[in-house]
């Protein structure tokens, strides 16, 4: 037998709200964020849980910490970096509007959606897949076989990471993917280990809803 995963991206952060580039630079969620997560403990009301996932940054903890205590839960929490979201190296911190005018809008586009070329000093989304996913595979896969259900608070970019490899989305896909705030990705499993089902639970607190191309729903 196999567990349920959920994977949830975090609420909105201060960040967000300032349409800054974030990557590890340790933001707390917003007024709209907390909101975010204490919706999606509605959304995971009949859910349970074994063991949670986060990153080691405080806006997926505090989305996590939120969503447990909204359902009353305790249970083992295990943080590391590798669930971080990407790195965006030089770009942290500036506004993205006036990052495309120091670099041009296209660069700054090719930075944000391409899926290897990493901006200064910075993360790829396939850097970021490949310290995410091994972790994935060799820290949550092997509880998930022994069925246990596991929630992961993390990243638009580390679950878009565990998302490529779950559902074995082509690169020049994967980017059109979307993780919306506090979405959660709800993946059920055979007594193999193949997706038998996937579920994404609509967040009504945000706008940035989470959508992946037709072709890869699981039914």
């Amino acid at each position: 037998m196999y567990g349920k995963l959920i994977l949830i991206r975090h609420g909105q952060s201060t960040y967000n709200e300032e349409n800054r580039f974030t990557g590890w630079k340790d933001v707390d969620l917003t007024k709209k964020g907390v909101k975010e997560a204490t919706n999606a403990a509605k959304l995971l009301k009949d859910s349970k849980f074994d063991l949670a996932f986060t990153s080691n940054l405080i806006r997926a903890q505090k989305t996590l910490d939120i969503i447990l205590k909204n359902l009353n839960i305790s249970l083992p929490i295990i943080k590391d970096e590798a669930l971080n979201e990407r790195d965006y190296g030089s770009l942290v911190g500036q506004n993205k509007h006036e990052a495309a005018k120091i670099f041009g809008e296209d660069q700054v586009q090719i930075w944000r959606r391409s899926y290897d070329i990493p901006p200064p000093e910075g993360e790829s989304l396939k850097m970021t897949l490949e310290r995410t996913v091994p972790y994935y595979i060799a820290e949550i896969a092997p509880l998930l076989s022994q069925n246990k259900n596991i929630i992961v608070s993390a990243h638009g970019n580390s679950i878009r990471s565990i998302v490529m490899h779950l559902l074995k989305v082509k690169k020049e896909d994967i980017l059109n993917t979307e993780i919306g705030w506090c979405e959660p990705w709800f993946f059920t499993f055979n007594d193999v280990g193949k997706i038998i089902n996937l579920d994404i639970k609509a967040n009504s607190n945000n706008k940035s809803n989470s959508f992946i191309p037709q072709n890869y729903h699981v039914k």
